[in-house]
């Protein structure tokens, strides 16, 4: 938030000691408010000035306005619009001190003219003479969520950052308040950390007099997003650094488009991309009618589900990762042809799907069958608990929810979302403010249906970021990708993922810079500890190889 005022004099004047004095403190009280008004925080290393240290930057400030020097610091200002802080953390038994940058930057179009203001927060490590700190040997990770609407929270607060929201061990949500604790499996060990509000989500915004719909789409979000990356990149000297993005859900679809527009528009190479739940193909989660690729690709998630909840037949019910081999089978060499089949399926063949679909998905035959084999993820999460009147959650399927009308064909919302909602948004409210330093009046959006309606390019078929990625990693033979996936994700399915890229068309040679990682938790996998561990040890693998000489 800013407000201030701008103090100009006529031209260059000289006056008596005794009175230049005077005009230094007149104007060091007329320049002190329209600073603090901005909702811009101090670093809290140089909070206090001494009084000596307050009488001279007075003069100055008089100086700076009697020559018209002022309107230029303005200009800077509004350019820095952050705090900074410092803090340390002990990961894995070692002790690091890191420097937090909280606030937001303007971009600019090449005439000058403001157009947005984005806020981020970013982390990096001190001591740059200790070797590891230096630009070339540091890494550096831009980070971001999806949504589309979605700001970062859930990846700096939950997985990557310094602090992360307490949860049960499990991931389930605490009673309010929500606190943060130090997050043991930061990445900020590995690399300095940058986390990205695109606009509208956040605390950023389109400038004064823009139209925010002009940042709501697949192409504009992602130029003006590398449009930050590529200035925080040069006003922070990091061109020489390692580069990383780690993006969830859209944000894998943002990231991989960002992958080519970087390296086309700026020529910026990255060391390796990060894709946490990742969708880069839309026909893969589409029920619509005519495309039958969802129904087979959700499917050994309905099996996940339904063996966590004990609903798959008796004798699936041991190992998880045995059973997944058998459904994932199923599901591309016989349910996907006969779906393909149409109404040429014959009853015999129909009848046996019909029988193998209720041992995977726990439904009853009947409800498989009067659905015409086809069973959309809204009725799944609806119907896999009817008798017990509860539903399952679409990001994480091992939440439960309740329902007032037990009846009813979809769930009133979805359970898993309502456990992280309230601890993120009230931890990341709190932590900006108290421990950053940085103040601001605007609500933080959290998740936002702010920027809908998103333009998507592609008009009468699905958006699909595959071939960017192809090509990015073609052009870019060092550029290595990591994609986790939760067992339990219903948003973007795991299966649904590895089709994708089993689909790229990389050469041989470079089918090795893409790895899976498969957790067993949900869209936000790291909100189960045990899974944030083992995510962070996958994460550590791939950095050093991606980094590797």
């Amino acid at each position: 938030m800013r407000a201030g005022g701008r103090i100009s004099l006529a031209g260059p004047l000289s006056y008596p000691r005794p009175l230049a004095m005077l005009l230094a403190l007149v104007a060091s009280a007329l320049l002190a408010p329209a600073v603090l008004a901005r909702g811009v925080s101090r670093d809290t290393s140089t909070e206090w000035l001494s009084a000596t240290g307050a009488q001279e930057k007075a003069a100055d400030d008089a100086k700076k306005v009697s020559n018209g020097e002022a309107q230029d610091d303005e200009k800077k200002e509004k350019k820095a619009d952050h705090s900074v802080t410092q803090h340390s953390i002990a990961i894995d038994g070692t002790q690091l001190d890191y420097t937090a940058r909280a606030g937001r930057m303007t971009l600019e179009d090449e005439q000058g003219k403001a157009k947005a203001e984005i806020f981020f927060v970013a982390y990096t490590k001190n001591g740059a003479g200790d070797g590891e700190s230096e630009p070339a040997k540091r890494p550096i990770t831009f980070s971001f969520n999806g949504g589309p609407g979605s700001s970062s929270v859930w990846l700096h607060l939950g997985a990557l950052g310094p602090q992360r929201v307490k949860m049960a061990p499990e991931g389930w949500a605490l009673p309010p308040p929500y606190e943060l604790v130090e997050n043991n499996h930061s990445w900020l060990d590995l690399t300095d950390l940058v986390f990205i509000d695109p606009v509208t989500t956040g605390y950023s915004r389109a400038a004064e007099g823009e139209d925010s719909a002009q940042f709501h789409g697949v192409t504009q979000d992602v130029e003006w997003v590398g449009e930050f990356i590529r200035l925080y990149t040069t006003r922070y000297e990091r061109w020489a650094s390692p580069k990383f993005l780690a993006g969830e859900s859209y944000g894998t679809t943002r990231a991989a488009a960002l992958a080519g527009h970087l390296q086309d528009r700026h020529g910026m190479y990255l060391n390796g991309i990060v894709l946490v739940s990742a969708i880069l193909n839309f026909q893969t989660a589409r029920f619509d009618v005519g495309n039958d690729l969802p129904y087979a690709l959700f499917l050994p998630t309905y099996a996940a589900t339904a063996w966590y909840h004990e609903r798959v037949a008796p004798d699936l019910r041991g190992d998880l990762r045995t059973m997944l081999d058998e459904v994932e089978r199923f599901a591309i060499d016989e349910y996907l042809p006969a779906l393909a089949k149409g109404d040429a399926l014959g009853r015999d063949e129909r009848e046996r799907l019909a029988t193998r679909l209720s041992r995977y998905t726990g439904l009853s035959r009947d409800y498989v069958d009067r659905a015409n084999l086809r069973i959309e993820i809204g009725r799944f999460t609806k119907e896999l608990l009817r008798e017990e009147r509860r539903t399952v959650g679409r990001l994480d399927s091992r939440f439960e929810g309740i329902d007032l009308d037990a009846s009813g064909e979809r769930y009133e919302y979805d359970p898993s979302y309502a456990a992280i909602q309230g601890p993120f948004t009230g931890a990341l409210n709190d932590y900006v403010r108290r421990t950053l330093r940085y103040e601001n009046d605007l609500p933080y959006e959290i998740l936002t249906g702010r920027v809908h309606p998103w333009k998507y390019d592609q008009q009468n078929r699905y958006l699909n970021v595959g071939e960017t990625l192809r090509q990015a990693i073609t052009h870019n033979p060092a550029l290595r990708v990591l994609v986790a996936a939760g067992y339990f994700d219903f948003a973007t399915p795991y299966f649904a993922a590895e089709y994708t890229l089993r689909h790229l068309g990389l050469d041989p040679s470079l089918q090795k810079n893409v790895t899976i990682a498969h957790f067993q938790a949900g869209h936000m996998m790291y909100i189960h500890e045990g899974e944030l561990a083992r995510f962070k040890q996958e994460v550590a693998r791939f950095v050093r190889a991606a980094t590797a000489r």
